[in-house]
């Protein structure tokens, strides 16, 4: 038995002209990348996400903005007729902002969060078996689509039955095949301990950690390190066997027991760093050969979820 989680991550902008930009992808992958760039702007504005099995849909969550009337639609397509409606009448998505959004599937539901935060829930009305492909259209940019699939364990006794999902092992290491490229997305989700001194994102060159290289000296690339103790983020590089000078913000986007999504994207002058969907952080490239940078590492107080390196 498994769950998916459905890590989508959007943007939304209000300024250019308005256009509508769709796309498609089968179930073929456990992990899947995949990017578009658009600029939609209308206060007459609305996108979906549709999880299809031929014509058939089994979830469609479509957020509306329509003359002042904010909410989203939860609704299932079965043989041409649509369902009764689902209404939440919000919507956590702030147009012209980064946010995250995440489907978890389960055995009973769609549960549906929003840049970490629970937001929805939807019960089954078709076997989740029978979706194939995802469907998403409207006015946003798609930065990433993400699958992953979750092992489950069960411990059934006489008493009770627990499901749980089983965590990545902390600290944790992963190797970034091909090494860091412009556009390269990762992402880091799970939660931080209620008891949490410290939260360390290490992006390492691989060749001082796990093999010898010659291509070049040893460092640190990037090192984003969150102190619960000090309420202070510190970005740093190591290089030349000294630390550079330290980065220093105030601006601490976790907090103790709450889940949190990271997603760092490397674009061409410097990492940008959202958390929960919001830009938190920017950090310039001071070892710009990026193709060296192939580890990626996670230790201190948090447990891991999912991590797309």
């Amino acid at each position: 038995m498994f769950g998916l989680s459905l890590h989508c991550f959007y943007n939304i902008f209000t300024r250019g002209c308005c256009h509508t930009q769709c796309f498609e992808l089968e179930f073929n992958n456990s992990k899947f990348n995949f990017f578009l760039q658009q600029l939609p702007s209308s206060l007459y504005c609305r996108f979906q996400v549709d999880l299809k099995y031929g014509s058939d849909i089994a979830l469609h969550f479509n957020p509306r903005y329509e003359g002042g009337s904010e909410y989203v639609m939860h609704n299932t397509l079965q043989r041409g007729r649509w369902g009764s409606e689902e209404r939440k009448y919000e919507t956590p998505f702030p147009r012209g902002q980064m946010f995250a959004l995440q489907i978890l599937v389960t055995l009973s539901s769609y549960q549906i969060s929003t840049n970490g935060k629970p937001f929805s829930e939807y019960k089954h009305r078709m076997p989740f078996s029978w979706v194939d492909r995802i469907h998403v259209s409207g006015n946003m940019e798609v930065k990433l689509v993400a699958f992953q699939y979750l092992v489950v364990r069960y411990v059934l006794n006489i008493y009770m039955s627990v499901c749980e999902f089983i965590f990545y092992t902390v600290p944790y290491k992963s190797i970034i095949h091909g090494g860091l490229q412009l556009g390269k997305v990762i992402i880091i989700q799970g939660f931080i301990n209620p008891q949490a001194n410290r939260c360390d994102f290490y992006i390492f060159s691989f060749s001082n950690r796990v093999v010898i290289s010659l291509r070049h000296k040893a460092g640190i690339a990037f090192v984003y390190n969150a102190g619960f103790d000090e309420n202070l983020v510190l970005c740093n590089t190591y290089g030349d066997g000294k630390w550079g000078e330290e980065e220093q913000s105030e601006v601490m986007p976790f907090k103790k027991g709450q889940p949190l999504q990271v997603t760092i994207f490397c674009s061409r002058h410097q990492y940008q760093v959202f958390v929960n969907g919001e830009q938190t952080h920017t950090y310039s490239h001071r070892h710009t050969k990026l193709e060296e940078i192939d580890v990626l590492e996670v230790s201190g107080d948090v447990q891991l979820s999912f991590v797309q390196p």
